[in-house]
């Protein structure tokens, strides 16, 4: 921000000395010299082969690594983001057996960690061995070995993605509870149900609140999917982990899957910051503007 000069009284400008802040230079040069220290010591480290980084930066199984783990990212992602919503809706219901039901779903998967869930999905053949999809009081049906069915990859997709929807369901609910309560009335005088109250009246301006935030999950979601190596589900750190157990270059395959996870973090840092100025600034115009209701609600009414 640009300031005016400070002038006497004929208008000519007052010299203003400049404060020096050594404490600041001080701290920067402590923190200059640590971080410049811990550099030299992992780039000269004898111990640690550079080159084999470089070999295995763009080994055909990390490459394949990646592609999976960006798939296991987007369908668990997915997968949450849909139930997320499905599960705060049941949360807000009036109904007691839906909220009472969500609220223990919400609580569970947010109470059990992510490893033990991963590791369950894995091994659910143990309590059945045969998963049975058929007309109740019926023999019509199919069925599957859940051996098959319950591949490391499906495991993986399911365990983090319905771990997920519990922690997006909170977000969904903060969002619709974030809706002005007097546009609800007015739809409600309108006699608008409650599924098109919330299709057509809530959602719209929730979503504004609820999908800039969706960034931290996925980014988050990028990350976790480093627990997957415990069910072999063939992700970026399963084939780092794989191939530092046959050469021994544990440290090497380390740094490699750690560059490749702080790209795809790069990457989807910056879609999540285009996210959040697109949809922060339609907020503002929207709220400006007398928001969604406004423009509907008069509509409705004619």
């Amino acid at each position: 921000m640009r300031t005016e000069p400070i002038t006497d009284a004929s208008g000519r400008p007052i010299p203003v000395a400049r404060t020096w802040h050594w404490g600041r230079w001080l701290a920067a040069v402590v923190a200059l010299a640590v971080a410049g220290r811990l550099a030299y010591l992992m780039v000269a480290n004898p111990n640690l082969e550079w080159g084999k980084v470089a070999e295995y930066l763009f080994h055909e199984r990390i490459l394949s690594g990646v592609w999976v783990t960006i798939e296991i990212s987007v369908l668990a992602t997915a997968l949450g983001l849909v139930l997320g919503v499905l599960v705060a809706i049941m949360r807000l219901a009036h109904n007691p057996v839906l909220s009472g039901l969500a609220s223990f779903y919400i609580w569970f998967f947010r109470g059990t960690p992510v490893l033990v869930q991963l590791i369950f999905w894995y091994n659910l053949a143990f309590l059945f061995p045969e998963l049975v999809l058929k007309i109740p009081f019926t023999m019509i049906g199919v069925k599957w070995d859940t051996n098959q069915v319950m591949t490391g990859f499906t495991s993986a997709m399911l365990g983090l993605g319905l771990n997920l929807a519990a922690y997006f369901a909170e977000t969904v609910r903060a969002g619709i509870q974030a809706v002005d309560q007097g546009q609800t009335e007015a739809a409600y005088a309108l006699g608008m149900t409650p599924a098109k109250r919330m299709r057509v009246i809530v959602l719209p301006q929730a979503l504004r609140i609820i999908i800039p935030p969706t960034g931290n999950e996925f980014i988050s979601m990028l990350k976790t999917t480093s627990l997957v190596y415990v069910v072999a589900g063939h992700d970026l750190m399963t084939n780092a982990s794989q191939i530092y157990k046959a050469n021994n270059l544990i440290m090497e395959l380390l740094i490699v899957a750690s560059l490749w996870y702080m790209l795809m973090t790069a990457v989807a840092t910056f879609l999540q910051g285009r996210l959040e100025r697109r949809f922060g600034s339609e907020a503002v115009r929207l709220v400006r503007g007398g928001g969604l209701a406004a423009r509907i609600l008069p509509k409705a009414a004619a």
